[in-house]
């Protein structure tokens, strides 16, 4: 087991200061297992929304939660996105005698309520997989071969590292993004998701991969989106100030997590990853340099400078 103890600090100093804490990142990205050190799953305290025992509980949520002190977590939250407005009661009343602590997988829809939902109450953390901070320097090449994500990064194998990547993948297409009603099936999305690998710390060209997949560019870019949204990628935005000169201005495209990466590029070992043509150690490099100040300082931004045609 890899120490969080980066992520585990900001959730508890976020329960001091607010009555709600959202922490979301992807699927299997750690979030239980972090919760379950501030609370026993066995606690009455313990919400997970995957168990239909305890989602039939939720079905009344005022009821349920009401009387409850001390830590509550909700695990799974994006499953009743109608929980939001009773925690914002729960919040405001007198006495709160409960802090919550809400878990969720990739749903920009569970953000945005919690956003407006719970405004002026709420803190929201984002987890991701593990980076350079957390991992032993002996291990980074094996963060680089298989990703941040803690299963994939402690498999005892490498091929059980590329096993539970191809089901994640598999899983994400067909349950994840299914429940975002983008309109397209989990084949196209995983060749479009596939095309994107390809511009990897490249500025992105939308109008290019629109006509490679035969769609609108407005279309490709709501995709985008969705990969954006539920964390899979990251747009890396251009910094300007003068619109009028020649620099460039539109974003770079980063997959946050290289070992998903490599499952897309079908790079399955360290052999392959050394002569494969997108091998691009100083993508791996930059991306956790860009990943490890947003996690250290939420509200820090990053952006690249580069002139066009440069």
């Amino acid at each position: 087991m890899v120490p969080r103890k980066r992520y585990l600090s900001s959730v508890e100093q976020a329960l001091k200061r607010n009555p709600i804490v959202a922490l979301f990142g992807p699927r299997q990205s750690g979030k239980t297992t972090l919760a379950r050190q501030l609370l026993d799953e066995a606690s009455a305290n313990y919400f997970d929304l995957e168990n239909p025992v305890e989602a039939a509980l939720l079905e009344q949520p005022m009821t349920a939660l009401e009387n409850l002190k001390g830590l509550v977590v909700l695990d799974e939250a994006q499953r009743q996105p109608g929980l939001f407005p009773v925690l914002r009661v729960l919040a405001d009343r007198n006495e709160a005698r409960a802090k919550f602590l809400v878990l969720g997988s990739a749903s920009p829809e569970l953000a945005r309520q919690a956003s407006e939902s719970l405004a002026g109450r709420v803190e929201i953390i984002e987890i991701r997989g593990f980076d350079l901070e957390e991992v032993t320097p002996n291990k980074m090449d094996r963060l680089w071969m298989r990703g941040g994500f803690p299963k994939s990064f402690l498999a005892g194998s490498e091929a059980d590292s590329v096993s539970w990547r191809e089901n994640f993948i598999r899983t994400f297409l067909e349950r994840d993004l299914g429940l975002l009603n983008i309109g397209i099936s989990p084949v196209a999305l995983r060749r479009f998701w596939t095309m994107v690998s390809h511009y990897h710390g490249q500025i992105w060209n939308g109008n290019e991969i629109a006509a490679s997949l035969g769609v609108a560019p407005n279309t490709a870019k709501a995709y985008l989106d969705a990969l954006e949204e539920t964390f899979m990628i990251r747009r890396l935005q251009p910094w300007f100030e003068n619109v009028g000169k020649r620099l460039v201005k539109t974003p770079k495209i980063y997959m946050r997590d290289s070992g998903i990466f490599h499952s897309l590029q079908h790079i399955h070992n360290k052999k392959s990853l050394l002569t494969h043509p997108r091998k691009r150690y100083e993508y791996f490099n930059r991306a956790q340099r860009i990943s490890i100040p947003y996690t250290a300082a939420p509200n820090s931004t990053c952006s690249f400078f580069s002139m066009a045609n440069a």
